[in-house]
């Protein structure tokens, strides 16, 4: 009860199970073959913010019960990814907040119980810890403790997440984990614009209150053919986007074009690496992964957040109760370290490309 499993697929989406990362070098090859199919007449062109923005634009002239709010929010926001919406669609449906999370959140649990679509944006990630018990102890439970007979499905929580370059201690924490522990919520994270307009809907209209993370070392960097139309991608489902034979790799959000370099890197060693996007932390794809680890009979689990108590934990226990006779090796984490997110130091805090690739190395060669 703490979960509704209901959603639905705009008309005229169709999907299949592999997608390259894209980047602003990979854009050209946004779709076709055997790669993910959006269906549907006319695209552009978009970086990740701008994916956002189209995405906000469908959710609020789609529905007159949606609103969108937050700290800047009226002139676009740190990131520019409200541009616009307030003139279009009135500062009455899209409006600036205090300077208070914990009164963003609230604010939008009522919005939400009330029957509409409350969309409400974090500046950083970082800062989202004040609204903490408003997301855990009444959204996510808000269902639950009414017998269904009340809920807040309609709020979603957008944040902008992980390293930057230069963001510090206070502008670059993954928080992810925090999340996954609260049954009764969905956590989404993105890896490119194409992913984080259509996830982005789905979260808006899913029946849940969702927390949408979304890498903002991506904004600009990344870049792809993105359907102008509405449509939906689906949650709770994993997607392989590099298929191989020898290895396992799963990550999310921004650190799947970190991986991505590396299997390649991997594959002119003659390591065969098969690389799943998670997108949904919570509730997680656990069946594309296990059917991907008994191929393989190895893996390795890569995120931004510190090592311990990450979700690849969650990951490395679940699969290891699931395959623990199919595995060739021990699953393998490469995460950023236990300590706090560094300012100078980030470049030794990241799990890199060369520390993803001497790992796959190390765990083939058990």
């Amino acid at each position: 009860m703490g979960l509704c499993r209901f959603g639905r697929l705009v008309e005229g989406v169709g999907v299949s199970r592999r997608r390259p990362f894209a980047t602003s070098s990979s854009s050209s090859s946004a779709a076709g073959g055997d790669e993910m199919i959006v269906r549907g007449t006319g695209s552009k062109s978009l970086n990740l913010y701008s994916a956002i923005n189209q995405a906000l634009h469908i959710a609020l002239e789609t529905d007159p019960r949606s609103y969108v709010f937050g700290e800047d929010v009226s002139f676009g926001g740190v990131f520019r990814c409200t541009t616009g919406l307030a003139d279009r669609f009135g500062k009455q449906r899209v409006f600036n907040t205090p300077l208070c999370e914990q009164g963003i959140v609230g604010f939008g649990i009522g919005l939400a119980a009330m029957g509409n679509r409350a969309v409400a944006e974090i500046q950083f990630a970082d800062y989202i810890f004040p609204a903490f018990d408003q997301i855990v102890n009444e959204a996510a439970k808000f269902r639950y403790r009414s017998g269904n007979q009340f809920n807040c499905g309609g709020l979603t929580i957008r944040a902008p997440y992980g390293a930057v370059g230069h963001g510090g201690h206070y502008h670059s924490q993954s928080p992810e984990a925090f999340f996954c522990h609260v049954p009764g919520l969905k956590v989404v994270i993105p890896r490119s614009p194409l992913q984080a307009k259509g996830l982005l809907l789905s979260c808006i209209r899913d029946p849940n209150p969702v927390v949408f993370f979304e890498p903002k070392w991506l904004y600009r960097l990344s870049v792809e053919e993105v359907p102008e139309h509405d449509y939906m991608l689906p949650l709770s489902e994993a997607e392989v986007i590099r298929e191989g034979t020898d290895i396992t790799l799963v990550g999310w959000g921004a650190q799947l074009s970190v991986m991505e370099q590396a299997c390649k890197d991997a594959e002119s060693d003659g390591i065969s690496c098969e690389l799943i996007d998670l997108r949904t932390l919570l509730p997680w794809d656990k069946y594309t992964v296990e059917a991907s680890v008994r191929k393989t009979g190895r893996l390795l689990i890569s995120h931004e957040a510190p090592v311990t108590g990450g979700f690849g934990a969650e990951i490395s226990a679940s699969i290891v109760e699931r395959c623990f006779l199919r595995l060739e090796a021990p699953v393998a984490r490469v995460c950023g370290l236990d300590t706090p997110f560094p300012l100078v130091f980030e470049p030794f805090y990241m799990p890199t490309k060369n520390k993803i690739l001497d790992a796959i190395k190390s765990t083939v060669n058990f």
